[in-house]
């Protein structure tokens, strides 16, 4: 499995930007909501299950697209079913770590 990661370190939190890895590069459209999975957005590197995996526990606001990367975010118990959100069938989820 592989995931296009991005982060970003703002004063002491750090974000991180996840998805599943072929989920860039497309535009998903719902009524007149349109989201672009973009590179510049998700994708500075690709990374293994074991690294996102690690980036996930470390890092305190999570932006996360993606059936691969919620479902590994669930079962680290990171994040939560009741948050998660479809656009065009595909999931996201955002979690704060305060």
């Amino acid at each position: 499995m592989n995931f296009a990661v991005k982060q970003v370190n703002q004063q002491r939190n750090r974000m991180l930007n996840i998805c599943d890895a072929e989920l860039v590069g497309r535009t998903l459209k719902q009524s007149d909501l349109e989201i672009r999975i973009t590179k510049s957005y998700y994708g500075d590197r690709i990374v293994d299950e074991r690294e996102a995996e690690s980036l996930l526990r470390n890092s305190s606001i999570i932006n996360m697209a993606g059936k691969k990367t919620i479902d590994l975010s669930i079962k680290m118990g990171i994040g939560s079913a009741k948050g998660v959100k479809e656009i065009e069938g595909i999931p996201f989820l955002i979690v704060f770590k305060f």
